[in-house]
């Protein structure tokens, strides 16, 4: 069979320009993959050879022949620099243009000076072969295991062209002589044949060399996603934050394990056997507690809108208990290369022990505003009463003297009696006012709360309706506590007052309950723990009456605020209440509901010691109470006046005694000056604290007693008391006031005050004070007395 060469170099043409169509158009669609640029400009390269050839009869033989080879051999090392590239080596490009140029140079020189065929050709073999022999060494220095099928396929191909140059590089010179040239040209369209078969073998592998290479760079990327993928699993699963990944059909895809203890659902992990709970049994609350509604579910939202939804609050309910988790919620989609929606991601934080200690913020910060409150209403009702006692003082003692001055049988001495009465009465609502403001004095000794509680039981007994039962029951062994047995009487009548209000004229039971409980019982106030490690007496007050709502238990404490009808009551009975137990160091706890009742329990701590009480207080308790809890009721028989038995008259001392008066009230003043005068004594009053002192000073002598008001403006009567004393430190210095604490106490008894009157029955105890404390003077030898 004979080839046409004129058909064989358009056949390789043809193939050259497909295969650099192929390399050019696998260069551009993996343009990180080296080696197809390359090969398709050694493609181009070859089929220009080809041209070369064809022309061999028209075109000049410089041209023809050295264009012609230099660009054949150009192909070779072209295709090589591609495999190097591909190969991550650094392909040689000036080296390889310059020995291109030197080759051109050559086939010239072998044309013009030295025209031969076989030399021709020798200096084409000796090129390729030494271009196969750097592909074989690189392909041995990159694959040095021989793990790659394609790489073995183009080392057995290299290694075939390789023998093939050499034996034609020999064989052309060992021709016979005188061999035509017609001959010669009769092997060149074999070898072309032959070149194209071993064209297409080269594309063919270097075609699966760049499959290879994308393959492995989608095992790569492959692996690589696969272990960010893990990495993420790993780090969403160990988040503390919950990831809740659901589909667009409201399924839930994946969940991580803080979701999981979060929801309350065990643990899985990654698990996907793991049963998944569906969405549409939920339920979701609003920040304020309320069902959140479906429009308003962050998940819903996100289906809604396309948008991510931040920083929603919402509750949880978990389990059937009623317990309530929070978490801050943020939700967004996830789309696909589309745009369309893949999952909704919602992601939580849980927030419960923050909402938590806010509910016990804002519990701290009604409490503070209610303390603050309180102590601000303290502060004005003691500033009232303390004005309040020196108007009482001087209406019972002014009514005193009127009595003192009038026959025994005189008509306006029954005038005079209820002024008395109604001054007392206010007095009373005075003490209510102080012990509410903790303005009370107060002497704490060892008190057993079940003689109190008989007491208090058998004076509200004088006032309980008939259809009203009350019962009270005092455990054994109850040990004492330190208290002022006269104001723990008037707690439990406020609240058993109180209970029979609570009745509404219906039938009812009331009991008192008092028994004892360990430092470590559950019902204990948790701020009582430390006060009451050695135990605790609690005394319970209970009724079923009529109960009260959240809006009246709010405010039960508050002064003044009162549920009856106007006229009935002070609105003081249970302020006064707490006022006492605080100032005992207990605490009160209620519990009520409207139709229910009410439970009031009082909790005080015990004796740190035994002691030897008194099994009978019934001497220091009021007489009855009142319709608000106080400590006389509206239109009882008025008690004897002590004022007026006995007699000032008969009171009159042996001996006269010089008492040194001081006060900022003009009518005390003139009250004490009478009623001191009255009973034999001289006095001496001021309203001035430094004309007090300026008498001491120019008469040290000269009196057997200073009594003096404490709250006064400018200087106190304290520190009268100390500029006295400074002068004559054996005077007897006495001080009244209506807000007696044990500070005031303190420094009293530093500053060598003898005794502390509380004010509030100082007009009627002035003559014992004086009595007790104002000794007859020692006349100095030569001196006579004043």
């Amino acid at each position: 069979m004979r080839f046409d060469l004129l058909t064989l170099l358009v056949l390789r043409l043809c193939v050259d320009l497909l295969v650099a169509a192929a390399f050019l158009a696998q260069s551009r669609r993996h343009p990180n993959v080296g080696g197809p640029g390359w090969w398709a400009l050694a493609a181009l390269l070859s089929a220009l050879g080809s041209v070369g050839l064809g022309l061999r009869t028209q075109a000049p033989d410089w041209f023809s022949i050295g264009v012609a080879n230099t660009a054949l051999a150009a192909g070779v090392v072209f295709s090589w620099l591609g495999l190097r590239s591909y190969l991550g080596f650094r392909p040689p490009l000036r080296r390889s243009l310059a020995g291109l140029l030197a080759l051109w140079g050559v086939n010239v020189l072998l044309f013009t000076v030295w025209d031969s065929v076989p030399a021709r050709q020798s200096v084409f073999s000796l090129v390729s072969m030494g271009v196969g022999a750097l592909t074989l060494l690189d392909i041995d220095r990159f694959d040095t295991q021989r793990r790659f099928r394609e790489l073995r396929a183009l080392r057995y191909l290299t290694w075939l062209e390789f023998v093939c140059l050499a034996a034609f590089g020999v064989a052309i010179w060992f021709m016979p002589a005188g061999t035509s040239p017609s001959r010669l040209s009769s092997l060149v369209p074999a070898l072309l044949l032959i070149f194209m078969i071993d064209i297409l073998l080269r594309m063919v592998i270097y075609t699966s060399l760049v499959t290879l290479r994308l393959q492995q760079d989608g095992d790569r990327t492959r692996q690589a996603l696969q272990v960010r993928e893990a990495d993420s699993r790993t780090l969403i699963e160990n988040l503390s934050a919950g990831v809740m990944v659901f589909r667009p059909d409201q399924t839930l895809s994946s969940i991580n394990s803080a979701a999981r203890r979060f929801l309350g659902w065990e643990e899985g992990g990654a698990n996907p056997a793991l049963p998944l709970p569906t969405r549409s049994g939920w339920r979701m609350l609003r920040e304020d507690g309320q069902p959140m509604r479906r429009p308003e579910m962050p998940f819903e939202r996100v289906l809604a809108t396309g948008q991510a939804v931040r920083d929603v609050v919402l509750g949880m309910p978990v389990g059937d208990g009623g317990d309530v988790r929070w978490a801050l919620c943020n939700a967004y989609p996830e789309n696909d290369a589309h745009g369309g929606l893949r999952h909704v991601v919602l992601t939580f934080v849980d927030i419960s022990s923050l909402k938590a200690a806010q509910a016990r913020q804002k519990t701290l910060q009604a409490q503070l505003a209610q303390s603050q409150k309180m102590e601000a209403l303290g502060t004005l009702a003691g500033g009232v009463a303390h004005d309040f006692n020196n108007i009482l003082a001087a209406i019972l003692g002014n009514a005193d003297l009127a009595r003192q001055d009038l026959a025994p049988f005189a008509p306006a001495r029954e005038s005079l009696h209820e002024i008395s009465t109604a001054a007392r009465r206010g007095r009373e609502l005075v003490r209510q006012i102080m012990a509410f403001s903790r303005r009370q004095p107060m002497v704490r000794t060892p008190v057993y709360l079940g003689d109190v509680l008989t007491e208090s039981c058998s004076l509200l007994r004088a006032a309980l309706p008939p259809q009203i039962e009350l019962v009270q029951s005092c455990a054994r062994d109850i040990r004492p506590i330190l208290a002022d047995a006269t104001q723990l009487g008037q707690v439990l009548l406020n609240l058993g007052t109180n209970a029979i209000h609570a009745m509404q004229g219906q039938s009812g039971l009331i009991e008192f309950l008092v028994d004892e409980l360990p430092g470590n019982h559950p019902d204990l106030p948790a701020e009582l723990a430390q006060a009451c490690a050695g135990g605790a007496v609690r005394v319970r007050v209970r009724d079923n009456g009529c109960g009260m709502d959240e809006a009246t238990r709010s405010r039960m404490f508050e002064p003044f605020f009162t549920t009856k009808a106007v006229g009935s009551g002070t609105g003081l009975g249970l302020p006064v209440a707490l006022g006492i137990v605080q100032s005992l160091g207990g605490a009160i706890d209620v519990q009520t509901a409207v139709g229910q009742g009410t439970s009031i329990s009082l909790f005080f701590p015990v004796c740190a010691s035994m002691v030897t009480v008194p099994r009978s207080i019934g001497r220091n308790m009021p007489s009855s109470p009142d319709e608000d809890g106080t400590m006389s009721r509206p239109g009882a028989p008025a008690a004897p006046d002590p004022m007026e038995t006995p007699t000032m008259a008969d009171a009159l001392p042996t001996d006269q005694r010089h008492i040194l008066y001081l006060d900022d009230d003009d009518t005390l003043v003139f009250l004490v000056r009478r009623l001191l005068e009255r009973r034999g004594h001289k006095v001496t009053a001021f309203t001035e604290q430094r004309e007090v002192i300026e008498a001491v000073r120019e008469n040290p002598g000269g009196f057997d007693l200073l009594l003096t008001d404490y709250n006064m403006p400018g200087m106190s009567g304290l520190d009268v008391a100390k500029a006295v004393l400074a002068i004559n430190p054996a005077l007897p210095v006495a001080v009244a006031s209506g807000y007696i604490t044990d500070d005031l106490q303190a420094e009293a008894m530093a500053a060598g005050v003898r005794e502390v009157v509380f004010k509030t029955d100082a007009v009627e105890s002035f003559c014992e004070v004086v009595a007790r404390l104002a000794t007859p003077r020692a006349t100095p030898e030569g001196a006579s007395p004043p």
